[in-house]
């Protein structure tokens, strides 16, 4: 299903047009506008909850972003989301993403489906020659992240993935301080035991197609690589709970809170570009209810708004871990709730203590991260910097905070948990090449490493 882009005659063709003789400011980049010719132009894919706030940033923020397109299959949803983010907008919009690529004239994808459309997607759009932004998690199985890191690189393209922390001054001056060695050789990581997947329960009631819809055809895209399931509203709307479409993706699940953590690990650690060697699950699956609710609530286009007053309380198995790195290092899951940084890690060395969350640093002792030094927390959306260095680094070529194999390694470490538990050998030592991406002493853990993807769904090659 690859693609071909436009873009290369457009431009030609745009060259070819005379420039008038009178510019006003505004085109040339003066009175501080952003001249359109310092724009990238972007196509919106997926438009729920997510990308509601992120085009408000982008709009509020981030003026070099130019949204010329949105995408969904639910038709109902791009009339809804213009009036909810910017009824006077001429963006186009377009059920099939495909179409919107075709005939825009975009520089860039922002993809803020649900979890298992997102390998397709980009892989397609940048196969088409687009640049991509990528919500976390990047992918659904940690072989589908490598697929797209491979055709990222085969095209050439620039990615970045939405783990905000990267491009936030203040983290990396404290992953920085944990590299120089400042709190000694680093021995122990202590993180969060986030709740992982459930599968989509047997014996789920067929329901009506939502208003809006074009009938059966929006719900089998929408349905993507996965197995095909009757349309239930539940399944919609919460599909960030299930197996099948996600790695647990809510406040205190794994993919959700859980990828920002662990990528903030990661960066921490100077490891953004490997693993670690082995995971061992400490304890038996159980089922665990955080006792929080999730703090989304559907919007009017959901198709489970009617939902909107029973509060979805976060549970799901989980099984503390413990990962160990190549030097020793080893990432202790053990934290609940408000036992630690639901957005970070507690990083203990040898001569001190820092713990890492969004927006905020602690160290022991005080004065590491109570230094004149410290650039303090983000300002603003924590969106706002991420964009702006993906809309920089799709004009300057460079490689964005958040590379595709930065997010890939990170959301590794999701999958890697989720693997051990469902293999549940508790005390085993699952050993793990981050080279391969394989196991070296578990089939049934490199089993889990892909999913079969329904046909037509394949991944362009």
């Amino acid at each position: 299903m690859n693609l071909v882009t436009r873009r290369s005659a457009l431009k030609a063709t745009a060259a070819a047009i005379a420039a008038p003789m009178f510019i006003p400011a505004t085109a040339l980049g003066k009175d501080g506008a952003v001249a359109p010719s310092e724009r990238i132009n972007v196509g919106l894919i997926g438009l729920g909850a997510r990308c509601r706030r992120i085009a408000g940033d982008t709009l509020k923020n981030v003026p070099s972003i130019n949204i010329a397109a949105v995408s969904d299959c639910l038709p109902s949803r791009l009339d809804t989301f213009t009036a909810a983010v910017n009824p006077d907008a001429t963006w186009k919009r377009y059920t099939e993403f495909r179409e919107m690529i075709e005939k825009e004239n975009l520089d860039a994808v922002m993809i803020e489906t649900a979890t298992h459309q997102r390998a397709w997607i980009a892989c397609n759009a940048m196969a088409a020659g687009m640049d991509a932004y990528i919500e976390k998690p990047m992918s659904l199985t940690i072989a589908e992240g490598r697929e797209m890191v491979q055709c990222a690189r085969k095209h050439n393209r620039v990615t970045q993935v939405g783990t905000q922390q990267r491009s936030m001054a203040m983290t990396n001056w404290a992953c920085k301080l944990i590299q120089d060695g400042k709190i000694g050789t680093v021995k122990r990581v202590k993180t969060m035991n986030f709740v992982g997947p459930v599968p989509i329960p047997g014996g789920m009631p067929k329901h009506p197609m939502p208003e809006g819809s074009d009938g059966a055809k929006w719900w089998d895209v929408w349905t993507n690589q996965a197995e095909f399931h009757e349309y239930n509203a539940n399944l919609f709307y919460n599909w960030i709970n299930y197996l099948d479409y996600d790695g647990g993706g809510r406040s205190f699940g794994v993919t959700g809170w859980g990828a920002h953590a662990y990528d903030q690990i990661q960066n921490g650690l100077g490891t953004s570009l490997t693993g670690p060697v082995s995971i061992t699950l400490m304890e038996d699956v159980h089922h665990f209810d955080t006792g929080m609710s999730d703090f989304h609530r559907p919007t009017d286009d959901d198709p489970a708004a009617t939902l909107a007053d029973e509060p979805k309380k976060i549970s799901g198995p989980v099984g503390r871990c413990v990962m160990r790195y190549e030097n020793g290092t080893e990432i202790d899951f053990s934290l609940r709730n408000e036992q630690g940084p639901s957005f970070g890690a507690v990083f203990e060395g040898t001569e001190g203590k820092i713990e890492i969350n969004r927006n905020k640093v602690a160290s022991n002792p005080k004065e590491l991260t109570d230094s004149p030094e410290n650039p303090g927390p983000n300002k603003g959306s924590e969106n706002n910097p991420h964009l702006q260095n993906f809309a920089d680094c799709v004009k300057s070529r460079e490689t964005a905070n958040a590379d595709i194999e930065i997010g890939h390694r990170s959301t590794t470490i999701c999958y890697l948990l989720n693997i051990a538990r469902a293999v549940g050998r508790v005390g085993e030592e699952l050993k793990w090449d981050p080279k391969t991406e394989r196991f070296t002493n578990c089939d049934e853990g490199n089993k889990l490493l892909s999913r079969e993807r329904r046909k037509g769904w394949e991944l362009p090659s």
